[in-house]
């Protein structure tokens, strides 16, 4: 029998990990977000700062990879080799219990390995941008952008790995907006779904 996970996708500044969070906590689970990088780390044999930045966002097409290529020599990216890395990761968690896995095209990853609940959380803008900057540290100056471009860069990194469209609602079994019912509404609705699933 598959174990029950649910996978959070989540705008850059929606909240998205603090609802996971809550809602592991709610169902006595673990959540894996933060800790996922270590994790792949390890496997992988990259430093956590390299799988941080490239088991999530897209980096083709940036100077450093035009420059080097960005290739080892079995003709795949670093980004490459974290993705395989992740996979492999994320798939030997939901294979030891259920659990609550944030971001990382966990979604994707195991759609056929779990009984998986997918879920995408987002917000308005302006809420977005008021959380980055108020949660994150970010700077006061233009966080709108800094939105766009992480969430871009997600956008490409889930294509680039999935085939898929990042946000399209048909990915997901439910999203759902923090600015509007907010981070404990959102974790008690998915604590319910994953109860009477």
């Amino acid at each position: 029998m598959k174990n029950k996970v649910i996978a959070i996708s989540r705008e850059f500044g929606s909240g998205g990990r603090t609802v996971g969070k809550l809602a592991a906590e709610k169902l006595g689970i673990p959540c894996y977000d933060q800790d996922l990088i270590q994790k792949i780390a390890e496997e992988s044999g990259f430093c956590k700062e390299i799988v941080e930045e490239k088991g999530e966002y897209a980096t083709h097409g940036n100077w450093f990879s035009g420059a080097w290529g960005g290739r080892d020599y079995y003709s795949h990216t670093i980004q490459d080799n974290i993705w395989f890395a992740q996979r492999k990761v994320i798939l030997e968690l939901a294979q030891k219990g259920p659990c609550v896995i944030v971001g990382r095209c966990a979604d994707y990853i195991l759609q056929d390995a779990a009984d998986c609940i997918r879920v995408f959380i987002h917000a308005d803008p302006k809420a977005r941008a008021e959380r980055i900057v108020s949660q994150y540290g970010e700077s006061e100056l233009a966080p709108e952008r800094r939105l766009r471009d992480k969430d871009k860069r997600r956008a490409a990194y889930y294509q680039l790995y999935t085939d898929k469209k990042w946000g399209d609602v048909k990915n997901y079994d439910i999203a759902l907006s923090t600015s509007s019912i907010g981070i404990e509404k959102c974790a008690e609705i998915i604590a319910d779904l994953y109860n009477s699933k």
